[in-house]
């Protein structure tokens, strides 16, 4: 039985025979859920479930929103690792054991619907005891492998890069050098610290990191589109929400914070008619970057004397996992903003408070020996422990 070269489908073999083997025995079983955006996807899955995405350079960020919902097994109809950069999404399930099955081609959805029940076995995807579906198991050699070879083809993507670079700057001079364009927010940031709070890798335990600077400090917090519902989870209220409006709840958008829409380069703002269907009045940002570049830029632009940034991008590999019409735009606005940016992305890993079982106990055992010495020095507690005792033993003998 052939492949083909992204191991996806069985060449050769008729299609009436390849949907219809019986299931082997010992797969993994559960619900599919389906969607060509692993971002809306992550809205509906549910802990025990299998993913269906459609996820070219499966990237960290995602990987993390699977795991963190649940997921027990992803089906990609795409290539998680199509050889352009070494994207971290596919080692993500793999260190948390959860199967990946690659490749194996968009004809699986011509058979299998969301909330049907899925089995995996091995590479193979079954549902209603048929084979729907023949990819990779992506893990182990195949992973280590796929990787290897990302990671030599890292010099044309960095050729890429630096073009795309370039046409950034030439779009959005005006906007990245001086600020034109950038609306003026209600919210007063000059003078003051601001977070911003971006979904990414490590972004929750980061900003739990921080409560005590916010605490404190009481700096305005800007949330990236769906990080206003982190911020909301931690007990905290987002100032200003920024974004296309695509991963960020109802209830979040009604908070009260401020809202600035970000709109396509030639105005089109997908995310404005659910907005104003709140009854939100927004600001509209028109701009080829992404949110994330825009909250900064907002962020610098109103005068705010220090930017902490959680969850933001800093690293190549990192800019890549954005997409090449976003990735340019980040590295750009991280230069201008420097001066006041301080990245707090794996702050949480600085220092992790461990308390051991050991001084527990001789913690315990201090205060048991402070409180026998304090009763033998007091009459009055010493009588209170007679009369304790005489009462364990009237209740002991009852009972016995």
């Amino acid at each position: 039985m052939r492949r083909r070269e992204n191991g996806s489908t069985l060449e050769g073999t008729p299609r009436a025979r390849r949907f219809f083997r019986r299931r082997p025995r010992g797969s993994i079983v559960g619900t599919v859920r389906i969607d060509r955006r692993t971002k809306n996807l992550l809205h509906r899955i549910r802990p025990g479930e299998i993913a269906i995405i459609l996820h070219d350079d499966l990237d960290q960020v995602a990987a993390e929103g699977l795991l963190e919902r649940g997921a027990i097994a992803v089906v990609n109809c795409h290539r998680s690792i199509t050889g352009r950069y070494p994207n971290a999404g596919p080692l993500v399930l793999a260190r948390a054991n959860v199967p990946l099955i690659d490749g194996v081609g968009e004809e699986i959805l011509e058979h299998v619907n969301e909330g049907d029940t899925l089995s995996i076995i091995g590479p193979e995807v079954f549902c209603r005891e048929q084979l729907v579906g023949t990819g990779t198991l992506l893990d182990g050699e195949a992973l280590e492998r796929s990787l290897a070879d990302a990671q030599a083809a890292m010099g044309e993507e960095l050729e890429r890069f630096v073009r795309n670079t370039m046409e950034y700057l030439q779009v959005e001079r005006d906007l990245v050098l001086r600020g034109e364009g950038l609306p003026e927010l209600k919210t007063k940031l000059k003078g003051r610290a601001a977070v911003v709070v971006v979904r990414g890798h490590e972004y929750r335990q980061d900003l739990r990191t921080l409560r005590p600077y916010i605490s404190d400090m009481h700096p305005v917090l800007i949330a990236v589109d769906g990080a206003a519902d982190a911020l909301l989870d931690e007990g905290l209220k987002p100032d200003v929400i920024i974004g296309d409006m695509d991963s960020v709840s109802t209830n979040a958008l009604t908070c009260g914070a401020e809202v600035v829409v970000h709109a396509y380069p030639d105005g089109r703002a997908p995310g404005l008619d659910r907005v104003q269907a709140l009854g939100i009045t927004p600001s509209i940002l028109a701009s080829a970057g992404t949110s994330e570049d825009i909250a900064l830029l907002l962020a610098y632009e109103s005068g705010s004397d220090l930017i902490v940034a959680v969850g933001a991008h800093d690293n190549l590999v990192e800019f890549l996992d954005k997409g090449r019409n976003g990735m340019a735009s980040t590295f750009v606005v991280r230069l201008k903003v420097g001066p006041k940016l301080v990245d707090a992305k794996g702050v949480n890993r600085l220092y992790r408070s461990q308390v051991r079982t050991r001084d527990i106990l001789l913690l315990v055992a201090a205060a048991i020996v402070a409180m026998a010495v304090a009763a033998s020095l007091s009459p009055a507690l010493r009588l209170w422990g007679q009369n304790l005792a005489a009462w364990l033993r009237s209740v002991w003998r009852s009972i016995f």
